[in-house]
């Protein structure tokens, strides 16, 4: 009697764990069954906003859903990516994060959240070249000849940032290291802003995605000096790099992940990588993407943590050979 009792019991719970199994597989066959949220942790038109904005859509497309962009721009994107990071693990929140995200642990002491531990790499995205760009008042058509006018006048010159933390203030903050000059930093809520303003003439210089600031480009609105990759970019082949223009090592560029909350469910984050990777290789938005100057680089969850943990490194020693404090 014992024997067939605890054989009953073993066949009971054998048949839970069954019922259990097949709900989970269920769950995660029916995703999604509502819109999903992407949080964008800069303004509206920043280039985080654009990319994000066409890869989704072409997602949502896929998966027969809504994926609607949440702007939540602030400290240097801190504030989205710390949203995301509290949000439900359940798949229905995911965010787009740009290089910031390693940049920000070197410049911040109290984050709010740990990109490593916080965060569940989804998927990575796209490469993006940075430009530094001078508005046409500055009386510097080089590189070498805005570096001249900074050693001339300590002080006097600024630029601007899409706030602590963020490539664009990490990139002038390296070429004052390197350059050995005094250029004054004025944050702002996101890089599109700074772009504003240094149009207006508020800010003479900003570093930023080749993306937004083509059409500025182009009209005559700003002046590039110097692309921050290795090699000259397709969109801009007449302005040379950083190192060319005389600033060894003055490269910065940017890479754009896809994030969930940790403990989002493997099934889920399998999903939406598969998902991601499909649209970032259709034809359409290969297209789209390319003719802003951006490089579709699709990568695994794996991929991107890989990424995430060497760039907090590299980013961590341009800091400390800048000596910059954390804030």
């Amino acid at each position: 009697m014992r024997t067939t009792h605890a054989c009953s019991l073993a066949t009971a719970f054998a048949c839970v764990a069954a019922l259990l199994s097949t709900g989970a597989s269920a769950q995660g066959s029916a995703f999604p069954s509502k819109p999903i949220r992407l949080i964008v942790a800069f303004p509206p038109g920043a280039s985080s906003d654009l990319v994000g904005r066409i890869i989704v859509q072409k997602v949502g497309e896929q998966m027969g859903t809504q994926v609607i962009a949440d702007n939540r721009p602030g400290a240097g994107g801190n504030l989205g990516l710390g949203l995301a990071a509290k949000a439900p693990p359940d798949g229905y929140t995911i965010a787009i994060a740009t290089a910031s995200i390693a940049v920000s642990p070197a410049l911040y002491a109290n984050l709010g959240y740990d990109p490593v531990k916080d965060l569940a790499p989804v998927a990575r995205l796209t490469t993006i070249p940075n430009v530094l760009l001078v508005h046409p008042s500055v009386p510097a058509k080089t590189l070498q000849q805005f570096i001249d006018l900074a050693r001339r006048t300590p002080g006097k010159l600024n630029y601007g940032s899409g706030g602590a933390g963020t490539t664009n203030h990490l990139a002038n903050e390296l070429l004052k290291y390197l350059a050995k000059i005094n250029i004054v930093h004025v944050p702002y809520k996101g890089v599109t802003q700074a772009m504003v303003a240094m149009t207006s003439g508020e800010v003479d210089e900003v570093v930023m995605p080749v993306s937004t600031a083509l059409p500025q480009i182009r009209s005559g609105r700003v002046r590039p000096l110097a692309v921050l990759t290795e090699k000259r970019i397709s969109v801009l082949p007449d302005v040379p790099t950083g190192i060319e223009a005389g600033v060894n090592s003055f490269l910065m560029p940017l890479w754009y992940g896809m994030f969930a909350p940790t403990g989002t469910p493997r099934d889920i984050i399998t999903r939406l990588n598969r998902e991601i990777v499909k649209a970032l290789q259709s034809s359409e938005v290969r297209d789209r993407l390319t003719a802003m100057g951006v490089d579709p680089w699709p990568g695994t969850a794996e991929e991107l943590g890989e990424l995430l943990r060497t760039e907090i490194g590299r980013y961590g020693a341009v800091a400390r050979s800048a000596g910059l404090e954390k804030q």
